[in-house]
This record gives structure tokens, C-alpha cells and sequence, in this order.
């Protein structure tokens, strides 16, 4: 499941409930709560893994890159060998290879600058997605904690009042 749908599921428990009076608080059913952090446990493994299959992939692109280099270059060689025959030919055949080797040399560079650019860009914002994430868990930890701590407070109180508050 999307991550991002996590969280908009964990919003809208967090959204529908119950305020507590004269405080920024809110009553969280943990039944509601408990189930969406284990399916974002789940979830976050997923995106980690789209994010290595980004990598790999940014390595075969670079890999591509570099055999088609070759294969240009090979191709540049070739030519120019079979262009020795004559002394001219030879100076235009070594111009020409030179002029397609530099040629693949900025194609593969170009390549590999946008395999690089695309692989930073996914994993920037994987990590923004991480990071939002990560940042409303811990909220929906506080709240509920600050729950917990209210309602044991109370509870201490309740039971202070009913033992009459002469403790020894």
C-alpha cells in the first residue's frame, strides 16, 4: 500500500477524534491507530526497495552508456583503420574518429548526468516521503502517550478521591 495513503488514513483517524477541552489534545482510539503504523511498517520497506531498484536501473543506463560508448569507438577505430590505405585518408579518417570518439565521449557523459540527476531526484524525494512519514508516526506517538498520560492521571485522581485522600 502507498505510504502517502497511510498517512491520509492516519490523518483522517487523527482528524475525526474527540478533542479534549481547553487543550490542543484529541482522544485517539488506538484500535484505529495500531493497525495503520503495522501497514506502515510494511509499506516503508516497499519504498526503500523502489528506491534500490532506482539505483540498479541508473546502473544499467550507465552500463548501456558506456557499451554503446565502446561500441562508437570500436566503430571510430574501424573506420579509421580501413582508411590508412592512402596518406590523406588517413588524416581525414583520424579527424573523423576523433570527432566521433569525443562525440560519444559527451553522448555517455550526458547519459550518465541523467542517470545521475533522475536517481537523486527519486531518492530526494523518497526521502521527503520518508521524512513526512516518519514525522506524523511521531506525533501519533505523542498523542498518544499525552492520551495515556491524562488518563492515568485521572485514574490516580479518581482513585485518590474514592480512598478518601488520607494517605499515610
Amino acid at each position: 500500500m502507498d505510504i502517502l495513503h497511510l498517512i491520509d488514513r492516519l490523518e483522517e483517524v487523527i482528524k475525526k477524534s474527540k478533542r479534549l477541552p481547553f487543550s490542543g489534545l484529541r482522544l485517539v482510539d488506538e484500535r484505529n491507530i495500531w493497525p495503520l503504523l503495522d501497514q506502515m511498517r510494511i509499506s516503508i520497506p516497499d519504498e526503500v526497495r523502489r528506491a534500490e531498484r532506482t539505483m540498479r536501473d541508473k546502473d544499467r543506463t550507465l552500463a548501456q552508456a558506456q557499451e554503446e560508448a565502446e561500441r562508437v569507438i570500436s566503430l571510430a577505430r574501424s573506420e579509421a583503420m580501413q582508411l590508412t590505405t592512402e596518406h590523406v585518408l588517413v588524416k581525414t579518417a583520424e579527424e573523423r574518429a576523433a570527432a566521433i570518439r569525443e562525440q560519444a565521449e559527451r553522448e555517455a557523459e550526458d547519459v550518465r548526468a541523467g542517470a545521475d540527476n533522475y536517481a537523486f531526484d527519486v531518492l530526494c524525494q523518497l526521502e521527503q516521503d520518508l521524512k513526512q512519514a516518519l514525522t506524523v508516526i511521531v506525533n501519533g506517538i505523542r498523542a498518544i502517550q499525552v492520551e495515556r498520560e491524562g488518563r492515568e492521571s485521572r485514574s490516580l485522581a479518581a482513585g485518590e478521591v474514592e480512598g478518601g485522600g488520607d494517605s499515610p
